[in-house]
Order: structure tokens, then C-alpha cells, then sequence
């Protein structure tokens, strides 16, 4: 299912749901949302698992233009550092998120919006822990209706 046909941005209905995307490292975080589901743990189901190679391989701007397409939350997850399967993809994308931070603060998008974490294919309950979190972080932000490309 796409972003398109989960809920409208700016909605609002009683038990709205945050709409999160979720980019995750092939190698560790993917493997540990994997264990979550394999495993049987419940976490929110609000949240869209897009698989890629590496974390580092996430632009900044992939990130800005979810946002402005209606997502509520954005998780970057990718490999514990000295664990990246590219050496040092994960270096790289730390780097790139603290950038992003930056960027974010100056467009006064809040703090909670976007989340950057390191998740190991074995980790499956914290995988899921921080998707309860995420999402309970986002739903007290309430709906990012702000951010959203106005439709001519």
C-alpha cells in the first residue's frame, strides 16, 4: 500500500494515526524489522517499510520531499557503527543526518518528526520498541498538515 491510499494529511478523525515511513538497511535494521515480525511482536502497523541498500544511500532531500507528500514521521535506520556491511555507510549517514538536523531546525520542522537509529538484524524487540516510540513521539506532534505541498 503507498502513501497515497493511508490516510489524508492534515485529517482529522478520532484515533488518528501518524503516517511513518520507514528507510531501513537491507543488512541490519530490514533483517531486525524481519526478526520483529518473524518473532510475532506487535508495534504499530501505521508504519511503511521501504527496504534499501544502505543507510547512507537515504538523501536528505528523499526525507524533506516525504514530508511535504504527507508522511507524519520519518525513521532512518541503518547498521550499528563498525557493523556496515559498505564499511562505512553508516559513518556517512550520521554525518548526513546531523546536516539534516540542522536543516530542519531552520525550516522549523519539530525535533520529533525525523529519527535517525541504529538497529542489528538481531534486534527485533528493540526494533519494535522504537517504532512504539516513534509513533507515540509523532501522534503528540499531531498531523503534519503544515508541511504539505499544496495540490494546484
Amino acid at each position: 500500500m503507498g502513501i497515497n491510499k493511508m490516510q489524508q494529511p492534515g485529517q482529522k478523525v478520532d484515533g488518528w494515526k501518524p503516517r511513518i515511513i520507514a528507510f531501513l538497511c537491507n543488512w541490519c535494521s530490514y533483517a531486525g524489522a524481519d526478526l520483529a515480525g518473524v518473532s510475532r511482536l506487535q508495534y504499530p502497523p501505521n508504519t511503511r517499510i521501504i527496504r534499501v541498500p544502505c543507510s547512507s544511500r537515504i538523501s536528505p532531500l528523499l526525507i524533506l520531499k516525504s514530508l511535504q507528500h504527507g508522511v507524519d514521521g520519518v525513521l532512518v535506520s541503518g547498521c550499528r557503527p563498525g557493523d556496515c556491511h559498505y564499511i562505512s555507510g553508516n559513518y556517512v549517514a550520521r554525518r548526513k543526518f546531523a546536516i539534516l538536523n540542522n536543516l530542519l531546525e531552520y525550516l522549523g520542522i519539530e525535533k520529533g518528526r525525523v529519527h535517525f537509529a541504529w538497529v542489528s538484524a538481531a534486534e527485533g524487540k528493540r526494533f519494535a520498541e522504537l517504532i512504539k516510540e516513534i509513533t507515540e513521539e509523532v501522534r503528540a506532534l499531531g498531523p503534519a498538515k503544515e508541511l504539505v505541498k499544496k495540490q494546484d
